[in-house]
């Protein structure tokens, strides 16, 4: 794809990338999943990767049973040895806190609870509490959207969601992605959603739209990964991202998995660009992001000066 010029949109944010889809490709093929060096590894290097594209801050998501290699042993019968999920936890932070220092930029991180595993979110939520003060800043429920009241499963994500908004753990919850738009509802009614990753199908209820405008609810859009996805058209010109711009919604640009839909960020400001978009609401997205970033206040306050000296007030 086709990148924008590099000192055009030169300071980026971005807040819905996952780890384990933005691994290099020849890091695939060296390593095998579950060991602890490929983990600092594939998280180092994506510190590096975010550098080279401008992102100055980057919120990353990732489910950490799914990168240890304990998945579905319970705990008693963990070995000396393995790696577990609080194991992945505390290396991933290691690699984030160097590859930060290294790299110039601030890495925090969001822990992912599973849709159709629900027997972890205890532990995810658990694990949120026990790293907050190692840059893990929030809380996500990800894999396919819940359809509310058809979805048994729902209940044992909302008691963990619920938990999290108890001791003051950020949340975000992928919604209206592939799903109807009952599913954004339910994340703000029942899982205290504080931002909603992708959301596209909001406006299919014009009540729940303004709802959303009015309480100026966070979208995370992942403009290429929505099309390629099918949960927008194919026709750039019908996405909701041009409507969310033009009515002044709350919205950031996002990557998603950037190894495998092959896109940076960079490519979806173009394609951003193509719908419409105005230069000025691309970087008005980039502050956007920074606002409603889970960053700590004097991360957020560093973070709008320098993009106010880059870009200007926005």
């Amino acid at each position: 794809m086709t990148a924008a010029p590099r000192d055009k949109f030169s300071y980026k944010v971005e807040l819905h990338i996952h780890l384990d889809g933005a691994i290099r490709s020849e890091t695939i093929l060296d390593i095998s999943n579950g060991d602890k060096d490929a983990v600092s590894r594939i998280a180092y290097e994506f510190c590096e990767d975010c550098s080279r594209s401008g992102i100055r801050y980057v919120e990353v998501r990732y489910n950490p049973h799914l990168l240890s290699n304990t998945l579905d042993k319970p705990d008693f019968a963990r070995e000396r040895g393995d790696f577990s999920p609080r194991d992945v936890v505390a290396t991933v932070c290691d690699a984030l806190e160097k590859g930060g220092r290294d790299f110039n930029l601030t890495v925090n991180s969001i822990l992912c609870c599973m849709t159709h595993r629900p027997e972890w979110s205890a532990e995810i939520v658990s694990l949120c509490r026990e790293f907050q003060h190692r840059g893990v800043v929030a809380i996500d429920s990800a894999g396919q959207d819940f359809e509310p009241g058809k979805d048994p499963l729902l209940c044992r994500h909302k008691k963990a969601f619920k938990e999290a908004y108890d001791h003051g753990i950020h949340r975000t919850v992928h919604a209206g992605e592939n799903g109807p738009y009952e599913g954004v509802q339910e994340a703000l009614d029942h899982m205290y959603a504080e931002r909603i990753g992708h959301g596209y199908h909001v406006t299919d209820s014009p009540a729940l739209y303004s709802r959303c405008k009015k309480e100026r609810v966070h979208f995370e859009i992942c403009p290429i990964s929505s099309i390629i996805t099918g949960a927008c058209p194919v026709d750039i010109m019908k996405h909701p991202l041009i409507g969310f711009a033009n009515d002044g919604v709350n919205f950031s640009l996002n990557t998603d998995d950037p190894i495998i839909l092959d896109n940076d960020l960079a490519g979806d400001y173009v394609l951003a660009g193509k719908m419409g978009l105005s230069d000025e609401q691309i970087i008005k997205s980039i502050f956007n992001a920074a606002r409603a970033s889970f960053a700590t206040e004097e991360q957020k306050k560093n973070l709008l000066a320098d993009l106010a000296e880059v870009y200007g007030d926005y």
